[in-house]
């Protein structure tokens, strides 16, 4: 007879709730069992009822009881702190238990058909735990708001269902948490956040008030922390709103971030949960502004990891726009080419850089995709593109063996070359019958599209065509035979002025591949220009396929010649009508270009292409004489290409180029200043060399331009071709390195986006590359910060402009000697300047000595002697002119501000205690006499007798309000005397008044040699001693 069980009894809670909580925090394999163990305790204890009100209601003793052990174990987790293994298995258990009970509700409803919005023991304790967390949500102690989040994060999925004041209460507190100082709660309050937007209704939300969406993709895009970030990339919910935020995410400064776009986000959704269908990131979902973007932003990601992954994604790419038949290799042609299909194949690099992708990572593609004969009859944008492509990886990859068996035949891809090329020619034809018929007919709807599916296709067909072409240059050009006919089919070609303008270097990069040298090609080009520039009407010529079959007596090594009568001396311009003189621009536009390309691929030198001299007088020159813009811009153009292979050409004709600089519009002046650099860069030696008697007019013309220049563009590329002459020593001039700083910090330069990035990689690479960089960025620091000190405290602009601290910081960074290249890399045959930050402080503390600096720019210049690097080993003479120094500005200059004092004091007791046994006997007079300390002796009796002159009252000292008049006044003219220049002011511009000058932060040309900054880098201006005398004021 079985005993019979003992009365459940309420005390029993506290043992037996403690024992299964201990279980669930030691693993999670026992959370089940717990979960069954934790249910019953629940029903037992919600069994047990107390009336009450003589019997009209129940007490729910046991509930209650149940409840508040429940809630005192899940208080006792609270405050450990993030990390702690026991506290996130109890947090994990609860969340789990919640969806247990939940799941048991629902199921004995459905089997009692009991109502909904019934009240059970599983809700009651569902709202009582809600309730104890969101009381903690606003609590002092950062671990206890991070484990309440937590919590509901976790269990805000199987909360049920919960009355709506409750419901509005998690919204709001966990809209505050996402704020939160700490990124740890906000990754929480992220997750919780995301699960909740699924139950949010938008219509029912005021109209000032955000969606849980919008805070969601706020925090995505403006959170300074990655986690938070990550965690709201990966919660953040799919939809059209939220996609253009998830793509920006591809250019996230976290690694991590970046690669969880590819790898957490396009890749898992390309396909739907059920398997079938457009997922909602699947290639065909997007559009391809956005499909370029992915790869772009991807394949051409710095970090390997973020490669890889979006490397990885285009192999989904390619399996899921498959159609049909998957996996078979009958079918990977036909795949391979839908996947192209997602791509603009003429703009840019983006679907070659894919498809290189998928071949890299996609090793079964690429060892299986054939390129039969048939597969050359009938080709496409696509076909062209994907067997082009395929043969440069081939040959990039050096597998001979595929590449043999995939490239055509010279002489069948020639004959192709002919069909397209003549097919291309007649739509040309047909376009331009069209175009006479209809003149004059208004156009419709249906007309315009069946023209723009015309022109469609006919640039289909030049792409085709330029796609064959780049392939021909990679055949094998053994075969004497096919190498004849594709020669003349190439130069026939680009003997005729209807060639496309895109297909010009495509021919080109043929000729070149097949002339034996660049004399023959010079040869080549300058004979098509002849023809072209031929005003006598041609003989009756062969068709292209006709010469292919008719060339047995053609032979290669001798250019082609055609025999031709004496050529009848051109008509003079005044002479033609509008329509000839039309005509004869544009042929001489079209023999601009095939200069340009030619001299654009030839390396020799001018004196060795004699065939040059006759068009440079007969095209070059005149063109660039010509008005017309088009033409003068493409005769400059190919003028600068000559001087690059011509030294005399070059030293003529460089005053032409900086007198078309000044005068040229924004587009001419472009090409033209990149002339000059690329000259300036092939012979840097005529002309920035250290004989060279130009050199410094150079430098100033170069500077007059930068300061004074209104465009971006030309801006950034002044900046470009400056910084490529300073990385290269051709210019060390610190006045430039000065104005490229201006530059880089000024506001009006802050929307200039492709100067900025030049710059801000320029100045970290110049300055670790070179101990001798990093002295002269040292030298210029004083004298900048000064001047922006001033600048900053007048701009009014409305782009913010940087702060002279954090210029400052920046100086210290790029100046440490411990990031010079020699020393990361171990060099040390190299020498390493050891002293850089030295001097910089010597230079700091000098400045320190100006009374007309304001408190706040030395409390910035007193911090940065803290992050300077003081070398173990120091120069004698470099410390005791730095010790000198600090000694005397503590006793003679001492600083008013309490933070600047502080931070000097310390740096100063810090340097003691460094070189303690250098400085052990410290004598200032007997430093005096030492021969290298004159300098300073000197600087310093400057500065005393500056002190004598300028009394200050010592009698009564109750009031500290100083005039500020004087002491302004003074620092605006100082800056104007010593350096020439104003600060920045936004841009005006004021009919009749000229044009108003910009960034006026540099030096100008005029007073740069003045000599102010010569003697000392780091002085002050108060090197010439003042003669004001201070006004005494009256008790």
């Amino acid at each position: 007879m079985p005993a019979p069980t003992s009365p459940f009894r309420l005390d029993s809670l506290h043992t037996a709730i403690p024992r299964i909580f201990d279980q669930a925090q030691s693993t999670t394999a026992n959370h089940h069992k717990n979960h069954i163990a934790l249910y019953k305790l629940q029903t037992d204890a919600a069994a047990i009822t107390q009336s009450v009100q003589n019997g009209k209601s129940l007490k729910l003793t046991g509930e209650r009881e149940f409840q508040d052990v429940v809630v005192g174990m899940l208080a006792r987790v609270l405050p450990l702190k993030k990390g702690t293994t026991v506290a996130d298995r109890i947090v994990k258990f609860l969340a789990g238990y919640t969806k247990f009970i939940n799941e048991k509700v629902a199921d004995e409803r459905k089997t009692l058909e009991l109502d909904d919005d019934d009240d059970t023991p599983t809700s009651r304790f569902v709202s009582r735990i809600l309730k104890f967390l969101l009381s903690g949500c606003p609590a002092k102690d950062k671990n206890v708001r991070f484990r309440v989040i937590q919590c509901l994060a976790d269990m805000i999925l199987y909360l049920g269902e919960v009355d709506e004041e409750q419901y509005l209460s998690l919204r709001s507190i966990l809209m505050e948490r996402v704020r939160d100082k700490e990124p740890t709660i906000r990754v929480q309050a992220v997750a919780a956040l995301a699960k909740l937007s699924a139950s949010e209704d938008v219509s029912e939300l005021d109209d000032d008030e955000p969606s849980i969406a919008e805070v969601l993709i706020d925090t995505l895009t403006y959170d300074t922390s990655p986690d938070v970030r990550r965690a709201a990339l990966v919660n953040l919910p799919l939809g059209p709103h939220t996609l253009p935020p998830l793509l920006a995410r591809t250019r996230d400064i976290d690694a991590t971030v970046r690669r969880l776009v590819y790898a957490s986000v396009l890749e898992p959704h390309c396909v739907p949960d059920s398997g079938a269908g457009l997922g909602f990131t699947h290639p065909r979902a997007l559009t391809i502004a956005q499909r370029e973007i992915i790869v772009r932003n991807g394949l051409g990601d710095r970090e390997d990891a973020v490669k890889t992954a979006a490397g990885k994604l285009m192999g989904v790419w390619v399996d899921v726009v498959r159609e049909g038949a998957q996996g078979k290799a009958d079918n990977l042609q036909e795949d391979m080419l839908a996947f192209l299909a997602l791509f603009d194949l003429a703009e840019g690099t983006i679907a070659e850089d894919a498809l290189t992708s998928v071949f890299t990572t996609r090793i079964d593609i690429f060892d299986n995709i054939e390129f039969g004969d048939e597969y050359w009859t009938a080709l496409t944008p696509e076909k062209a593109f994907l067997a082009r492509v395929f043969v440069e990886q081939c040959i990039t990859m050096k597998d001979n063996a595929r590449l043999e068996s995939v490239l055509p035949v010279v002489t069948a891809l020639a004959f192709r070359i002919s069909e397209a090329y003549n097919e291309l020619l007649e739509a040309f034809q047909e376009d331009e019958e069209d175009a006479l018929l209809r003149g004059g007919i208004l156009d419709d709807p249906e007309e315009e599209d069946r023209r723009a599916r015309r022109d469609e296709a006919r640039m289909d067909r030049e792409f085709t065509l330029g796609e064959m072409m780049r392939l021909a240059v990679n055949l094998d050009y053994a075969d004497e035979i096919g190498r004849r006919k594709m020669f003349q089919l190439i130069r026939d070609m680009i003997s005729q002025d209807a060639l496309p303008e895109g297909l010009v270097a495509r021919c080109l990069d043929v000729l070149r591949t097949l002339s034996p040298n660049e004399r023959d090609l010079i040869r080549v080009v300058v004979e098509v220009v002849h023809e072209l520039r031929d005003p006598s009407e041609p003989e009756e010529e062969p068709s292209l396929v006709q010469r292919l079959v008719d060339d047995a007596e053609s032979e290669f090594g001798a250019t082609p010649m055609a025999a031709r009568a004496l050529r009848a001396l051109p008509k003079p311009t005044a002479e033609m009508t509008p329509e000839e003189r039309t005509r004869v621009d544009v042929i001489d536009m079209r023999c601009l270009s095939l200069c340009i390309g030619m001299l654009e691929r030839v390396n020799g030198t001018f004196e060795e292409n004699s065939t040059l001299e006759g068009i440079l007088g007969e095209l070059i020159i005149p063109a660039v004489k010509r008005k017309e813009l088009p033409l003068r811009e493409k005769g400059l153009v190919s003028l600068g290409l000559c001087c690059l292979i011509a030294r005399r050409m070059a030293l003529n004709s460089f005053q032409l180029f900086l007198s078309q600089v000044q005068s040229a519009p924004e587009v001419l002046k472009i090409h033209v200043l990149q002339i000059v650099f690329d000259i300036l860069m092939v012979h840097e030696g005529d002309f920035l060399g250290p004989g060279s008697v130009n050199g410094e007019r150079i430098v100033e013309f170069l500077l007059h331009l930068l300061e004074n220049e209104e465009s971006d563009k030309v801006q950034a590329v002044l900046c470009i071709g400056i910084s490529k002459l300073m990385l290269s020593v051709m210019i060390v001039d610190e006045r430039v390195l000065k104005s490229l700083m201006l530059m880089f910090i000024s506001p009006e330069t802050a929307t200039n986006q492709e100067l900025r990035q030049c710059l801000s990689y320029f100045f970290p690479v110049y300055c670790y590359s070179s101990p001798a960089n990093q002295r002269r960025m040292q030298k210029i620091f004083i004298p900048l910060y000064e001047q922006l000190t001033v600048a900053y405290k007048e701009w009014d602009g409305d782009e913010e402009m940087i702060t002279p601290a954090q210029v400052g910081i920046m100086f210290v960074d790029w100046t440490d000697p411990q990031k010079a290249v020699a020393v990361t890399k171990g060099a040390l045959e190299k020498a390493v300047d050891n002293t850089i930050h030295v001097d910089l402080a010597s230079d700091i503390v000098k400045a320190l000595f100006s009374k007309e600096m304001e408190k706040e720019d030395k409390k910035a210049l007193c911090q940065l002697l803290g992050k300077l690097h003081m070398p173990d080993v120091l120069d004698e003479d470099k410390l005791r002119t730095l010790k000198l120094l600090t000694q005397n500005l503590r006793s003679r200059r001492p600083l008013r501000d309490t933070v600047a004092q502080n931070a000097f004091v310390r740096f100063d007791n810090a340097l003691s205690k460094k070189y303690a046994a250098q400085l052990e006997g410290f004598s200032e007079e007997e430093y005096r006499q030492l021969e290298g300390m004159k300098d300073v002796f000197s600087w310093l009796d400057e500065i005393s007798e500056g002190e004598e002159e300028i009394e200050m009252p010592k009698a009564k000292r109750t009031t500290r309000k100083r005039s500020e008049s004087v002491a302004t006044n003074s620092t605006a003219s100082g800056l104007a005397s010593d350096r020439g220049s104003a600060p920045p002011s936004p841009r005006r511009k004021a009919k009749g008044k000229g044009p108003a000058k910009r960034r006026r932060l540099s030096q100008s040309d005029d007073e740069s040699d003045d000599g102010g900054n010569t003697e000392m880098a780091g002085s002050p201006s108060a090197s010439v001693a003042p003669t004001r005398v201070m006004p005494r004021r009256s008790a």
